[in-house]
């Protein structure tokens, strides 16, 4: 019988001298590169270097080294193909049986702050990728490794039954492909944002997964938790749980709408979140008082619900928070006297966020949805309105305190699914209406739900007026001011309706639908 043989190349040099020491003791040759050579030789552990085996010195800085007919014949031939045996005995090739193999950590490099194009071009693996591929398409014969967690597995199998079965060859093979796609996946990623391309002819994502999720938005539904390799710090994918339950899918879902909503917001802000939809927010000089003001928003809808804060959370909002029902509290950290009381609720989940970025830092750079037989892909919704921004299109001009207030409901209503209104007054939102049919319609849930509380609010609508039956509806209720992008062909209407009942009217020109 041929002495089997095993070709190593790892960047990630975790278990591995254990693993080579292992094979070789069941009789497997080493074929070994660069610094995992010399590694396993420290060892003590016999290697063949590649050199012996191509018969040509690793050259160019090592970026050549088993791009070689003799290693990549040695992996790619069918083993019971008569044919390929004889052209390999004829040129003195070896088959190869065994591939561990790891990659330059390209992701690692760009991931260093300062990082320049040069060092993470330098970065990509050639040799690494292409040995893999074609082991990983030769399984039938080759098993190949790229993760150290399935060392066990296999030395497990070759020491009960002498070689890796069928299946495991497999299983191996399919995991390889999923690394190489992503490891290009990435490098497309980068390639393509330091040209400028992030919506080329082709687009590729890869995620890396957290976790399997007990189900999905219902318990027939399978689902898992995936994060971007770079994901940036301060988001739900990099959040640490400190305390309650596994996350769900909807309560991950809900908490990444709690907190694009709380990035909007530089004052003390806290948002409760119900159905990714905004059920209270509330500003204020303390993150407490923020959180009062949130409660007091809606406090029939925020039972249940999501809260994130842009502070870290202190005792006296911890004694708050733990009076009312509540799925997750996530927020930049908290105090340890503010752990010890929520760690008292036993399912309610907080979840540290960490270092805090703004709306217009945080997350990747593109949105993506999914739609049968294909992918929508946008960029996130980021445009920060600025005062110079708005034209006032009434004959009243609204006052700084308006002003304020209707820069407060523009940054919620944003967030609520279309056709969306917001009323605020006072720094908190009193009403929201969210998802309907028709914009009146969900003036007429917000401005229920604020019940006396709209008398000298402000209104926020995601979209223009298409007639101007809203405007009617707000000043019925009390409302003073009302911001909406315009640009409907009936504007004048609803600006004479607003002239009619005294109300200021600004436009933003910009647009904000969320379906």
């Amino acid at each position: 019988m041929k002495t089997k043989k095993a070709l190593i190349s790892v960047s990630d040099k975790t278990n591995i001298i254990p693993f080579a020491r292992k094979l070789s003791e069941l009789g497997v040759e080493i074929i070994s590169t660069g610094g995992t050579a010399n590694l396993l030789q420290e060892a003590g552990i016999a290697v063949t270097g590649i050199s012996e085996v191509t018969g040509f010195p690793e050259i160019l800085d090592g970026r050549v080294k088993t791009l070689h007919p003799a290693i990549h014949s040695g992996l790619l031939a069918v083993r019971d193909n008569p044919e390929h045996q004889r052209q390999l005995d004829e040129l003195a090739i070896a088959p190869i049986d065994f591939v561990v193999v790891n990659l330059y950590p390209f992701k690692q490099t760009v991931a260093k702050p300062g990082v320049t194009y040069a060092e993470a071009i330098e970065n990509i693996d050639i040799g690494g990728p292409t040995m893999l591929r074609a082991a990983a398409k030769n399984h039938a014969y080759v098993t190949v490794i790229v993760d150290a967690a399935d060392y066990d597995a296999v030395l497990a199998e070759l020491e009960a039954q002498g070689s890796t079965s069928a299946e495991t060859r497999r299983r191996l093979a399919a995991k390889v492909f999923r690394h190489t796609a992503a490891y290009d996946a990435l490098i497309a990623g980068y390639l393509s944002e330091q040209a400028g391309e992030p919506l080329a002819e082709n687009f590729t994502m890869t995620y890396e997964k957290v976790q399997d999720l007990r189900y999905g938005e219902n318990p027939h539904q399978r689902a898992a938790f995936y994060r971007e390799p770079l994901a940036a710090a301060g988001t739900i994918a990099t959040a640490e749980q400190l305390h309650g339950k596994e996350l769900s899918y909807n309560n991950i879902n809900d908490a990444d709408a709690a907190l694009a909503i709380v990035r909007e917001f530089s004052e003390p802000a806290v948002v409760a979140v119900k159905h990714t939809n905004p059920c209270g927010v509330g500003i204020g000089s303390t993150i407490r008082e923020a959180y009062e003001k949130a409660y007091q928003a809606d406090p029939v809808s925020i039972f249940g619900g999501i809260i994130a804060a842009n502070r870290v959370v202190d005792r006296d909002t911890a004694l708050l928070l733990q009076e009312t029902f509540l799925e997750i509290v996530l927020a930049p950290d908290f105090t340890p006297d503010a752990l010890e009381i929520l760690r008292a609720k036993k399912n309610l989940r907080l979840l540290r966020l960490g270092e805090f970025a703004g709306a217009a830092a945080a997350g990747g750079a593109l949105r993506v949805s999914p739609v049968a037989g294909g992918l929508l892909v946008q960029e996130y919704d980021r445009h920060q309105l600025q005062t110079s921004d708005l034209t006032v299109v009434t004959e009243r001009k609204p006052s700084e305190e308006e002003l304020a207030q209707l820069a407060f409901a523009w940054k919620v209503v944003k967030h609520v699914k279309s056709n969306a209104i917001v009323l605020a007054r006072d720094n908190m939102t009193i009403g929201v209406g969210a998802g309907q049919m028709n914009r009146v319609g969900a003036a007429r849930i917000a401005i229920e739900q604020a019940g006396e509380r709209a008398v000298g609010a402000v209104l926020a609508s995601d979209a223009f007026f298409p007639m101007p039956d809203t405007v009617e509806e707000a000043a019925k209720a009390g409302v003073t001011a009302i911001i909406q992008p315009g640009g409907s062909i009936r504007d004048q209407d609803s600006i004479d309706a607003c002239n009619r009942h005294g109300i200021a009217m600004v436009f933003t020109g910009v647009r904000h639908f969320k379906h």
